[in-house]
């Protein structure tokens, strides 16, 4: 995942005042929660700059690199506040990391591919779950994953034991969780509907079986 500079510098004023003359100076207001030291350490962002660099970036938890006067800090974005009618980012929050320990994140899951009981079985495919949180080193945080659903069968789930992620994360997500499931069709003739049907008619068929047989007695007793 490339590695997104930004550059920060340190704040010392905070409160609704300091923030508001902090805006109008083209500046974003955002807290670090450090990692060793514990607390926070409050900074500020050049808002164009921040923007840019956030510009096509469709994770919610990102690794940045913090360009404090010279010197970097590793930090995830963690959350980022916008304005309601503008939608522009008016506060952001970081938390330090070390590149070396690995980190609980959660990322989207995109269904990729057309699943063969919808191709051919003409099955509704439906999305149970759209994250999972994993656990990795920050350097290997992806900002999606794409789950290919072409082999979905008609009536089949696919469950979170199920993704291929490969060797760097460690699913924190329970395995049983459903994925994305392919549903048939209402009013299709699947096996569990005939099954359903050929329950309903037994009665029917014991029954009529049952009058014939009786009709028969009778008629020899003539």
């Amino acid at each position: 995942m490339e590695k997104i500079m930004i550059k920060a510098e340190e704040r010392a004023e905070h409160g609704t005042a300091a923030v508001r003359r902090l805006r109008r100076t083209g500046k974003i207001p955002a807290s670090v929660m450090k990692m060793n030291k514990g607390g926070t350490q409050l900074i500020a962002l050049d808002a164009h700059e921040f923007m840019m660099a956030m510009r096509g970036r469709s994770g919610k938890q990102l690794l940045v690199a913090l360009d404090m006067n010279g010197s970097t800090m590793h930090a995830l974005l963690r959350e980022m506040q916008n304005d309601v009618l503008a939608g522009t980012p008016i506060h952001v929050d970081f938390s330090e990391v070390s590149l070396t320990q690995k980190v609980r994140v959660t990322v989207p899951l995109y269904l990729t591919g057309e699943a063969t009981g919808v191709k051919l079985g003409g099955g509704v495919l439906e999305q149970v779950l759209r994250t999972v949180d994993v656990e990795c080193l920050p350097d290997d945080i992806e900002e999606k994953f794409d789950v290919d659903v072409t082999s979905l069968g008609l009536d089949q789930t696919l469950f979170v034991k199920d993704l291929q992620l490969g060797d760097k994360f460690t699913l924190v997500t329970r395995g049983e969780y459903a994925v994305a499931t392919v549903k048939a069709p209402e009013g299709a003739d699947t096996p569990a509907a005939a099954a359903a049907a050929a329950a309903e008619k037994s009665p029917e068929v014991i029954k009529k079986g049952k009058e014939e047989a009786d009709a028969k007695k009778a008629e020899a007793k003539k």
